[in-house]
């Protein structure tokens, strides 16, 4: 099997939902920096994203919403009628000077994944993972719902059996309102309970075609890999899938400030090893994530792990520095513990796995 691939671009360093914003933080940029300076990206196995054009959204997305879209990032503004109907100009989906331009290129990104995996493969598009955007109107800091649209790009390349897992600390509504019901994809999905969109309960299948998996706040290391073993791993394995999609939000960690789980980022690197080869497919995606520095070593452990390379203990001085330049203005952020600058990997979070986790995984086992 050849080498994985890595999708990014440029215009994730240059445009921000606005200083204010949750996603105002450099991320995906600093990955593509923290993986060059540690020799582990080069032009053979880095590919420029490009920008999906409409006519590609519309798989998914209805046509006015993308023309509202193209023509809120022209005006830089809209009107009531306008914020009111596709959720455009919100406090969650702000204008903003690439308000089409950076969510269609992630979706192209992942659309352009999706296509280099119809023969087998990894690709590993960390800029992609917007799950909550629906088919026409902007949810939850999602102005477009790339992997849906990378889901679509596999099923029209015949695929039939492809299994979504979303690991992100938030339910991925917009994927499955996709495909609720769909007999072709499989989505699994572990969440924070009682956050936002505070859909994803225990009891909702999707029609049959969904697990939801809501856990309780503090979720730790241990609890995640029972997680792993008891629902994630079965219920991927059991569909037989031709691909996987996973969605490894960053969000899930213990110093994001968007949720109140408390995972290491060493669970999000053990579930990509025990998913790597179960299918001859495999397309990872980002998605959420706060932090600038628990994203960017997150989500470059993650680059390692696909390439079976050894995370180091002490990241090399070039990596260090690109961590040293990040800034964040929350309280977190002014005095960064040392280990944000020297190394990838979380000190481990292990505790103890909670009755009600059990009872729930019990739960869910029975459909498996």
């Amino acid at each position: 099997m050849r080498a994985p691939l890595f999708i990014g671009s440029e215009i994730y360093r240059k445009s921000t939902y606005g200083s204010k914003h949750p996603l105002a933080i450099p991320r995906v940029s600093t990955v593509i920096d923290l993986c060059r300076a540690q020799g582990w990206l080069t032009p053979s196995n880095y590919r420029v994203s490009p920008c999906a054009k409409p006519s590609a959204l519309m798989a998914f997305h209805t046509p006015d919403y993308i023309t509202a879209l193209q023509q809120a990032e022209r005006d830089q503004a809209v009107s009531d009628e306008t914020r009111q109907k596709y959720a455009l100009g919100t406090l969650s989906n702000p204008v903003f000077p690439e308000m089409y331009r950076r969510p269609a290129t992630a979706a192209g990104g992942s659309m352009l994944g999706a296509e280099l995996i119809r023969d087998k493969g990894i690709v590993y598009n960390p800029a992609g993972g917007t799950h909550h955007g629906l088919a026409n109107r902007a949810n939850g800091f999602c102005y477009l719902n790339d992997p849906v649209l990378a889901i679509l790009t596999l099923l029209n390349a015949g695929l039939d059996r492809i299994v979504y897992i979303d690991i992100d600390a938030h339910h991925c509504d917009g994927v499955e309102a996709a495909f609720h019901g769909s007999t072709k994809v499989r989505m699994i999905s572990v969440h924070e309970a009682y956050r936002w969109p505070f859909s994803g309960t225990l009891d909702n299948d999707a029609g049959g075609a969904a697990f939801n998996l809501p856990v309780a706040r503090n979720l730790n290391d241990d609890e995640f890999y029972a997680i792993l073993d008891q629902l994630i791993l079965p219920a991927t394995t059991s569909f037989a899938p031709q691909a996987i999609v996973l969605q490894c939000g960053a969000d899930a960690v213990a110093e994001d400030p968007l949720s109140r789980l408390t995972l290491s980022n060493n669970a999000h690197w053990h579930a990509v090893t025990q998913i790597r080869d179960v299918a001859p497919r495999l397309l990872v995606l980002g998605g959420g994530g706060y932090n600038p520095w628990s994203v960017a070593r997150l989500w470059t452990g993650v680059w390692a792990t696909l390439n079976r390379i050894e995370i180091p203990d002490v990241l090399n001085p070039s990596a260090q520095a690109v961590l040293r330049e990040l800034t964040w203005n929350r309280v977190a952020g002014k005095q960064p513990p040392r280990h944000w600058f020297e190394t990838l990997r979380d000190a481990p979070n292990h505790g103890e796995i909670r009755s009600e986790l059990r009872n729930d995984l019990k739960f869910l086992a029975e459909r498996i």
